[in-house]
């Protein structure tokens, strides 16, 4: 007999499995809506492994929408895609599907076992997941559709491997922290001029300076240093094609050792090293991604990284800017001192949707660093003008 305590637990039990089971829906149906914006943004076989990443998802969601029904329960209709899916696909379409990859995986390995112990889950799908975190793998480091050897077999073994994950031009990792740092600086730098007590035309002044230094010296430094990483890797691909033409044999004893220690048995391992080392150009390709993590058709852009930081500090800085332009006075502090708190939760809530964690408190978080930023400045500005005046 089922005393009244006991079957409230179990109410309380299906009550919050049905909670569940709507959230596991939601969360398949935003996946799904994610791989098929990134299929969209891909062509050849890369977008076929997408949409058919994207069909699992609905699959898995299909399975959860039959449980809600089976149960008595509502089954909410689909509704929008969530911030983070939106960000990504417009990401993955502005620059490409690469720059949004590494940032995929991760969230994908952190819920690869998800449903390993949930009973209510069907007895494929916790493969799936770990599947999906493996073929996001490959693909972040270019193994299905790169260049049309995709389908080779040898340029997949290569190319299995976790090698350098992220944006390799170095633009949209430089647009993102630029329009924070243009943000915050720009901000700080004109609180300052305007608790000192200056002239409105002298804020003004300020601020623009404080925009365009900002931006072109972004610009130059993101170029410097991409150029430096750039020619750093490329002497070290071309050291790589020295060994390969004057020491072959060298070179084809790493690529058995190295298969070797990946688990192939030692006949397989010389295969395939015999079939490598027959094309110099996938030799090289192969070593440079094995022995240095080097993609070599992706070493990085200088000009591209320094273009997106310039305009991106140069928005971040002009939001500031833009009610002194307008107006003056108290008027114009207070418009700045809103627009530029708002635009601090915004990137920081997109920067926090990117990386897979709460918008709300990576946007708080932003609003707060800047706003103690622009205080202290402000409140400097004001003891100087004080003493000044």
């Amino acid at each position: 007999m089922v005393d009244a305590a006991t079957g409230a637990e179990a109410t309380a039990v299906t009550r919050e499995s049905v909670k569940r089971w709507r959230g596991l829906l939601e969360s398949e149906r935003d996946a799904a809506e994610l791989y098929s914006r990134l299929a969209d943004a891909e062509t050849g076989e890369r977008r076929e492994i997408f949409g058919e990443l994207a069909e699992t998802e609905r699959g898995h969601a299909a399975h959860w929408a039959a449980k809600l029904q089976a149960a008595g329960a509502e089954v909410p209709a689909p509704g929008s895609p969530s911030l983070r899916t939106r960000l990504l696909g417009v990401a993955a379409g502005r620059f490409s599907t690469q720059t949004v990859l590494p940032l995929i995986e991760r969230a994908e390995r952190a819920d690869a076992g998800v449903y390993d112990a949930d009973p209510d889950a069907l007895p494929g799908m916790a493969a799936d997941e770990r599947g999906h975190a493996r073929t996001l793998a490959r693909l972040t480091a270019g193994s299905a559709g790169d260049d049309g050897v995709g389908s080779d077999p040898i340029a997949q073994i290569a190319r299995r491997e976790r090698w350098h994950r992220g944006d390799r031009s170095g633009a949209l990792r430089a647009a993102v922290f630029g329009v924070s740092d243009g943000l915050v600086s720009n901000t700080a730098l004109v609180m300052g001029f305007a608790g000192s007590g200056v002239a409105h035309a002298a804020t003004l002044l300020a601020g623009v300076a404080g925009l365009l230094a900002g931006s072109f010296s972004m610009a130059a430094g993101e170029y410097i240093s991409m150029s430096s990483q750039r020619e750093m890797f490329q002497r070290e691909i071309s050291l790589e094609q020295a060994e390969l033409e004057e020491k072959p044999a060298e070179e084809h004893a790493e690529l058995v050792l190295l298969y070797r220690a990946k688990g192939l048995p030692r006949p397989d391992a010389e295969r395939l090293a015999d079939r490598i080392m027959a094309d110099r150009t996938v030799a090289l390709d192969t070593m440079a991604r094995e022995e240095l993590g080097l993609d070599p058709g992706q070493l990085g852009s200088p000009w591209a990284a320094a273009a997106s930081s310039l305009l991106a500090f140069a928005a971040g800085a002009f939001v500031v800017v833009l009610p002194y332009l307008i107006g003056g006075g108290t008027a114009a502090l207070a418009t700045a001192v809103v627009l530029a708190l708002a635009a601090m939760f915004g990137v920081g809530a997109t920067i926090g949707a990117l990386n897979g964690r709460s918008a709300v408190r990576m946007g708080l978080r932003q609003m707060a660093v800047g706003a103690l930023a622009a205080a202290v400045t402000f409140g400097v500005g004001a003891l100087i003008g004080a003493h000044v005046s």
